[in-house]
Protein backbone atom coordinates (compact mmCIF):
# COMPACT_ATOMS: atom_id res chain seq x y z
CA UNK A 1 0.00 0.00 0.00
CA UNK A 2 1.28 3.91 -1.35
CA UNK A 3 2.06 5.88 2.11
CA UNK A 4 0.75 8.98 -0.04
CA UNK A 5 1.26 10.77 3.74
CA UNK A 6 5.51 10.54 2.87
CA UNK A 7 5.23 12.80 -0.21
CA UNK A 8 3.99 16.48 -0.32
CA UNK A 9 3.45 16.30 -4.02
CA UNK A 10 1.57 13.32 -6.27
CA UNK A 11 0.34 13.46 -10.06
CA UNK A 12 -1.16 11.27 -12.50
CA UNK A 13 0.51 9.96 -15.70
CA UNK A 14 -0.92 7.68 -18.34
CA UNK A 15 1.69 5.51 -20.44
CA UNK A 16 1.62 5.75 -24.10
CA UNK A 17 2.24 3.25 -26.49
CA UNK A 18 4.69 5.13 -27.67
CA UNK A 19 7.13 4.88 -24.68
CA UNK A 20 7.01 0.95 -24.94
CA UNK A 21 10.12 -0.83 -25.75
CA UNK A 22 10.62 -4.63 -27.76
CA UNK A 23 9.59 -6.18 -24.14
CA UNK A 24 6.50 -4.57 -24.25
CA UNK A 25 7.14 -2.54 -20.71
CA UNK A 26 7.79 1.37 -20.31
CA UNK A 27 11.63 2.19 -21.78
CA UNK A 28 13.66 2.64 -18.96
CA UNK A 29 14.62 6.33 -20.57
CA UNK A 30 11.03 7.40 -19.89
CA UNK A 31 11.13 7.41 -16.59
CA UNK A 32 13.97 10.16 -16.24
CA UNK A 33 10.63 11.97 -18.34
CA UNK A 34 8.29 10.99 -15.70
CA UNK A 35 10.14 12.40 -12.89
CA UNK A 36 11.39 15.34 -14.76
CA UNK A 37 7.61 16.20 -15.73
CA UNK A 38 6.69 15.35 -11.94
CA UNK A 39 9.63 18.06 -10.83
CA UNK A 40 8.39 20.42 -13.12
CA UNK A 41 4.46 20.61 -12.22
CA UNK A 42 5.78 20.66 -8.39
CA UNK A 43 7.30 23.52 -9.17
CA UNK A 44 4.52 25.34 -10.64
CA UNK A 45 2.40 24.18 -8.10
CA UNK A 46 4.15 25.64 -5.62
CA UNK A 47 4.24 28.34 -6.88
CA UNK A 48 8.01 28.66 -8.98
CA UNK A 49 6.86 28.13 -12.61
CA UNK A 50 9.43 27.28 -15.19
CA UNK A 51 8.78 29.64 -17.30
CA UNK A 52 9.01 32.64 -14.45
CA UNK A 53 12.44 30.52 -13.77
CA UNK A 54 13.86 31.44 -16.75
CA UNK A 55 12.67 35.22 -16.96
CA UNK A 56 14.98 35.63 -13.75
CA UNK A 57 17.55 33.95 -14.73
CA UNK A 58 16.88 30.81 -12.78
CA UNK A 59 17.66 27.60 -13.99
CA UNK A 60 17.68 24.21 -11.89
CA UNK A 61 20.04 21.58 -12.91
CA UNK A 62 20.41 18.22 -12.40
CA UNK A 63 23.87 17.22 -10.67
CA UNK A 64 23.44 13.62 -9.64
CA UNK A 65 20.47 10.64 -10.32
CA UNK A 66 20.02 7.49 -8.77
CA UNK A 67 17.04 5.44 -10.07
CA UNK A 68 15.92 1.75 -8.75
CA UNK A 69 13.56 0.17 -11.42
CA UNK A 70 11.33 -2.40 -9.54
CA UNK A 71 8.06 -3.09 -11.47
CA UNK A 72 7.58 -2.65 -14.93
CA UNK A 73 4.76 -0.09 -16.60
CA UNK A 74 2.83 -1.14 -19.27
CA UNK A 75 1.10 -0.16 -22.11
CA UNK A 76 -2.46 2.34 -20.65
CA UNK A 77 -1.11 1.72 -17.01
CA UNK A 78 -1.88 4.54 -15.12
CA UNK A 79 1.00 5.78 -12.75
CA UNK A 80 1.01 8.37 -9.40
CA UNK A 81 4.40 9.60 -9.43
CA UNK A 82 5.27 11.26 -5.61
CA UNK A 83 8.24 13.44 -4.54
CA UNK A 84 9.06 14.99 -1.40
CA UNK A 85 11.79 17.51 -1.08
CA UNK A 86 15.07 18.19 1.45
CA UNK A 87 17.87 20.57 1.08
CA UNK A 88 21.34 19.86 1.54
CA UNK A 89 23.97 22.23 1.27
CA UNK A 90 23.45 23.83 -1.94
CA UNK A 91 21.28 21.02 -3.06
CA UNK A 92 18.03 20.37 -3.34
CA UNK A 93 17.21 16.90 -3.27
CA UNK A 94 13.95 15.09 -5.00
CA UNK A 95 13.00 11.93 -3.58
CA UNK A 96 10.82 9.97 -5.99
CA UNK A 97 8.54 7.38 -6.53
CA UNK A 98 6.47 6.47 -9.11
CA UNK A 99 3.77 3.56 -8.14
CA UNK A 100 1.57 1.71 -10.93
CA UNK A 101 -1.60 3.07 -9.57
CA UNK A 102 -4.27 -0.04 -10.41
CA UNK A 103 -2.00 -2.16 -8.52
CA UNK A 104 0.06 0.06 -5.78
CA UNK A 105 3.41 -1.81 -6.85
CA UNK A 106 6.29 0.46 -6.76
CA UNK A 107 7.51 1.14 -10.48
CA UNK A 108 10.38 2.79 -9.66
CA UNK A 109 12.40 4.94 -6.69
CA UNK A 110 14.87 8.00 -7.70
CA UNK A 111 16.87 10.19 -5.57
CA UNK A 112 17.30 13.30 -8.14
CA UNK A 113 20.18 16.24 -6.88
CA UNK A 114 19.48 19.90 -8.39
CA UNK A 115 22.05 22.63 -8.16
CA UNK A 116 20.82 25.98 -8.81
CA UNK A 117 22.20 28.42 -11.48
CA UNK A 118 21.52 31.92 -11.17
CA UNK A 119 22.27 34.28 -13.64
CA UNK A 120 24.89 32.01 -15.06
CA UNK A 121 26.78 31.08 -11.67
CA UNK A 122 26.02 28.65 -9.33
CA UNK A 123 23.93 29.89 -6.55
CA UNK A 124 22.91 28.77 -3.05
CA UNK A 125 19.21 29.17 -4.31
CA UNK A 126 18.24 31.28 -2.09
CA UNK A 127 15.01 31.81 -4.82
CA UNK A 128 14.31 28.09 -4.81
CA UNK A 129 14.79 27.94 -0.78
CA UNK A 130 12.02 30.67 -0.39
CA UNK A 131 10.13 29.05 -3.08
CA UNK A 132 9.91 25.61 -0.92
CA UNK A 133 10.25 27.06 2.41
CA UNK A 134 7.18 25.11 3.65
CA UNK A 135 8.32 21.91 2.07
CA UNK A 136 11.66 21.43 3.14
Amino acid sequence: MIDIKKYIYTTEIEVRDYEIDGEGIVNNANYQHYLEHTRHKFCKWAGLSFKQMQEKGLYPVVNHIEIDYKTPLHSDDTMLSCLWIEKKGVRFVFHQDIFNKETNELAVSAVVSCVCIENGKLSRGEVFQQAFEKFL
